[in-house]
């Protein structure tokens, strides 16, 4: 027979003395099991609480994202302020970067709070200086800035998937989603908008059509609506 305290909490196992197995097999016992746990809590005041299962090659490879991130976003951020010159004046350009230098800055944020909620700690980098130029004797400023911003979507791709295989060597499906989820389809999405720029661009060449084009810049939200 069970025992009452047994019976009362609807627990199934056996009295003392009793010969019978328990009924669903193994015993989860949440006591013993934790005591495992309880050794791995570190008892230094600097060491995270909330780390599990996170390398020092991911900590390290989020950190070096965030760079990428920030980077990107203050290249995009001097394309911003040289499209809104008052002797450049192509303001849909303008808009369309400084969109992209705030997004870029917002990625690296979201890297930042995912870093400290896996328990890593967050070093931020130096950030090279980027052009404050963007006129190109052949293409023209527009045509050259919107191909460096391919290319840097392109870079910022290839160490997303760099991260990816990091997280994927070291076993840490945690991050390895996170980075699926968040990022890569966005990618695949920016890399395909501003491919078609390029290409757009390309056709119009630097006369009056750059001017329509960045108009279409400007208001493509308004149309979107």
């Amino acid at each position: 027979m069970l025992s009452s305290s047994c019976s009362k909490s609807r627990i199934v196992c056996a009295s003392k003395g009793s010969n019978s197995k328990p009924l669903t097999g193994v015993v989860f016992e949440p006591f013993e099991e934790v005591k495992k746990q309880l050794l791995l809590v570190p008892a230094a005041p600097q060491s995270s609480l909330a780390r599990q299962k996170y390398s020092d090659q991911s900590e390290a490879a989020i950190n070096e994202q965030i760079n990428v991130e920030y980077n990107v976003s203050y290249v995009y951020h001097a394309m911003y302020a040289y499209f809104d010159r008052d002797n450049v004046a192509l303001k849909g350009l303008a808009k369309f970067f400084k969109e992209s230098s705030e997004e870029e800055r917002e990625h690296a944020e979201k890297f930042m709070e995912y870093q400290n909620k896996r328990g890593g700690k967050v070093k931020l980098q130096s950030i090279l200086t980027p052009l404050s130029e963007f006129d190109h004797v052949e293409k023209g400023d527009a045509l050259y800035a919107m191909e460096l911003a391919l290319s840097l979507e392109k870079l910022t791709s290839e160490k997303l998937l760099n991260l990816h295989a990091a997280a994927t060597r070291n076993n840490d499906v945690q991050l390895a989603d996170f980075v699926e989820s968040e990022y890569l389809q966005e990618q695949v999405e920016s890399i395909k908008k501003i491919s078609e720029y390029v290409a757009q661009l390309r056709r119009v060449g630097k006369g009056h059509g750059v001017w329509h084009f960045d108009q279409m810049l400007l208001h493509e939200e308004e149309v979107l609506a």
